[in-house]
């Protein structure tokens, strides 16, 4: 049986570690599609958080960009992980960055 979609986003977030974030982008970019805007879907789906951290995954720009629980919840996640947020936004956000390019 083939993985969904959504199962291949959520098991390759399951390798940003605590303190650091990723983007929509990056993870459809892992995903070899462009379908960045279907990842935001799965992470708000994500029937399995906070085990798969969907909390850890930013827009672009490091901007928090949506969560289910409410944008509260996200910061409170993120910041019991290490991460500052200010003005709603990650900061240090280059070095907070998690790619899955080798």
């Amino acid at each position: 049986m083939k993985d969904s979609f959504s199962d291949r986003c959520y098991q390759l977030l399951k390798k940003v570690p605590a303190g650091k974030v990723t983007t929509y982008g990056e993870l459809a970019r892992a995903l070899n599609t462009k379908a960045y805007r279907a990842v935001g879907q799965a992470m708000n789906k994500n029937p399995h958080a906070p085990l798969v951290p969907c909390h850890r995954v930013v827009c672009s720009d490091g901007t928090l960009g949506g969560y289910a629980y409410g944008a509260t919840k996200k910061m409170k996640l993120l910041r019991s992980e290490g991460i500052t947020v200010k003005a709603n936004k990650i900061s240090d956000f280059k070095e907070k960055l998690y790619t899955f390019r080798a």
